[in-house]
C-alpha cells in the first residue's frame, strides 16, 4: 500500500506540474491585443506611424500579437487619448503633442516650444540623442505614460483668414494655440493675442469669427481641410514639431518583458520611419496645396526679429520648471 500511495502520489504531483507547464505555455500563447488611436486617416504620417509600429512588432515578438487602431478621430481628439492613456483603457498607444500632457507634466511641452530648433538636422540631431531623457522621466512619473519613440516632423506656420506678412499686422492677431502655458507666452510675446481652443473647435471658430487663424503643419491642414477657412500661410516656420510615440504604463507594465522589450524597439524605430516621412511630406503638401490654388504663401517679414523676441521668454520658462540646463543642452546640440 505504500508503495502504491507513493505511486499515486507522485503520478497525482507530475499531473499537476504538466498540467501548470500546459497553463503557462497556454497563457504566454494568448494572442496580446493592443489598441491604438490616431485623429487622422490612413494617409497621415501619425496613422503611418502607428503602422509601421504594428508590423515592426509583429516581426520582433515571438508570441502572438494583433493591434486594433481607431482612426478619424472615432475616440475623441488627444485630450481624450490622454485620459484614456491615463487609466489604461480603450487606448494603449497614440501619438501626442507634447502641449496636450502639460497639466500632468509641466515640464514635458518644452520639446514642443516654439522656436526652440534652429532647422532640420538640429531637430534630428536632439531625437536621435538621449537628451530629452528627462522630460521622459517626468512624464513616466507624473502621468504614467511612457515615451516609447519620437515622430514629427512637420514644420509649423501661421494660418489665417487675413495675410499676416510683418509685425504690426501680427500685433493683436486673434489666433488659436495649443494648451500648454508657453504655447501663449511665446506668441503673446510677439505681440498676437493667442487662445487656447480645442482642437476639434479650430474650423468653427475661424469660420463664425472667434479666431482669426492659428499655427499648424501642413498635413494637418490638408487633411482637415482648415484653408477652406484660412486660406493665408505666412511662413514664420516657428516649429519643427516632436510627437512622442507614447503607451500607456498601465498597459506596458501588464505586458510580458520580452514584448516590453520588442514594444520599446518597434516604438523607436517606428518613431524613425514618422520623421522620415512627415519631414519629407511637409514640403510637399505645402506645394500640393499652393498649386490648387488652396492657400496663399508669403514670409515673414524680419523673421530675425522674432527669434529674438522670445529668447527672454524661453528662458524665463526654462528656469521656472528648472529645465534650464535642459533647454542649454538642446540649444547645443
Amino acid at each position: 500500500m505504500t508503495i502504491l500511495n507513493s505511486a499515486t502520489a507522485i503520478l497525482k504531483g507530475a499531473t499537476i506540474v504538466c498540467a501548470f507547464a500546459a497553463s503557462t505555455t497556454f497563457a504566454q500563447a494568448q494572442d496580446v491585443t493592443l489598441r491604438g488611436a490616431s485623429m487622422f486617416d490612413e494617409n497621415h504620417a501619425y496613422t503611418k506611424t502607428l503602422r509601421a509600429f504594428e508590423t515592426i512588432l509583429a516581426e520582433k515578438y515571438d508570441g502572438n500579437v494583433s493591434f486594433d487602431l481607431n482612426l478619424n478621430g472615432e475616440l475623441g481628439d488627444e485630450s481624450d487619448f490622454l485620459t484614456f492613456l491615463q487609466q489604461g483603457v480603450a487606448i494603449d498607444y497614440a501619438v501626442m503633442a507634447p502641449s496636450n500632457m502639460a497639466s500632468f507634466a509641466p515640464s514635458v511641452p518644452l520639446m514642443d516650444m516654439p522656436f526652440l530648433f534652429r532647422d532640420l538636422e538640429h531637430w534630428e540631431a536632439v531625437l536621435s540623442s538621449d537628451v530629452l531623457k528627462p522630460l521622459e522621466e517626468e512624464l513616466l512619473e507624473k502621468a504614467d505614460i511612457v515615451v516609447i519613440g519620437y515622430a514629427g516632423g512637420g514644420v509649423r506656420n501661421l494660418l489665417s483668414s487675413a495675410a499676416i506678412n510683418n509685425l504690426d499686422e501680427l500685433a493683436g492677431h486673434k489666433m488659436r494655440v495649443m494648451g500648454a502655458p508657453i504655447q501663449a507666452q511665446i506668441f503673446s510675446a510677439l505681440t498676437a493675442a493667442p487662445s487656447a481652443i480645442a482642437y476639434n473647435e479650430v474650423y468653427n471658430a475661424i469660420q463664425t469669427g472667434v479666431i482669426a487663424g492659428f499655427e499648424n503643419e501642413a498635413a494637418s491642414i490638408q487633411n482637415l481641410k482648415f484653408y477652406e477657412v484660412a486660406p493665408y500661410l505666412t511662413l514664420t516656420r516657428h516649429s519643427i514639431t516632436v510627437r512622442p510615440f507614447v503607451m500607456s504604463g498601465k498597459s506596458f507594465r501588464k505586458l510580458p518583458e520580452d514584448l516590453q522589450a520588442a514594444v520599446m524597439a518597434a516604438g523607436a524605430e517606428a518613431g524613425k520611419i514618422g520623421r522620415d516621412i512627415e519631414s519629407s511630406e511637409d514640403g510637399m503638401k505645402l506645394q500640393e496645396m499652393v498649386d490648387a490654388g488652396q492657400v496663399m504663401t508669403n514670409e515673414f517679414e524680419g523673421r530675425d526679429q522674432l527669434l529674438e523676441m522670445v529668447i527672454p521668454v524661453q528662458d524665463a520658462y526654462a528656469a521656472d520648471l528648472g529645465a534650464a540646463e535642459l533647454l542649454a543642452a538642446i540649444r547645443a546640440k
